[in-house]
């Protein structure tokens, strides 16, 4: 298991993306990038979570940070996540976890005594520089977008 930590260069991704396309770290050199990892598209913590980010896109935009989405689902199912839910946010599709592996957020996890492999719900903030500027593991979502945009707004004060 990989564990990432503040300061360290981010790991680089290039992936799929709703509305086909790609995606990559790349794409945001020399801008704050926040990137939220989420189990699933269309189920209720994630619907709200990504909500909350297109709610407050344009003050991510003001700071000057992009947000990108990712989850193991399809560009298929992003578009159509999208689209049910009128999302504003990139979702990057990692279908081959590699990604999330490299993020340590690819997990095992239990529910009712069964043990699963599934991503645990993490938002990693990415300074201009590339390297990991914060990092919330195990996010409970209400408020958590509201935070990440504060702390998005203090970079480099």
């Amino acid at each position: 298991m990989v564990d990432i930590s503040i300061g360290a260069s981010a790991p680089a991704f290039d992936l799929p993306r709703d509305g086909g396309g790609r995606v990559s770290l790349g794409d945001f050199k020399g801008k704050p990038l926040v990137l939220f990892f989420y189990p699933k598209d269309d189920t209720s913590g994630c619907t709200t979570e990504s909500l909350a980010f297109t709610a407050l896109a344009g003050d991510f935009e003001k700071a000057g940070a992009a947000v990108v989405g990712m989850s193991p689902d399809s560009p298929a199912k992003h578009d159509k996540f999208i689209k049910k839910h009128g999302l504003s946010v990139i979702l990057a599709a990692d279908e081959d976890k590699s990604t999330l592996e490299a993020y340590g957020v690819w997990k095992e996890k239990s529910m009712y005594g069964r043990k699963y492999m599934g991503v645990e719900r993490t938002t990693v903030l990415i300074g201009a520089d590339g390297k990991i500027a914060a990092i919330w593991d195990k996010v409970k979502v209400p408020g958590h977008a509201e935070a990440v945009l504060a702390a998005v707004q203090n970079l480099g004060q």
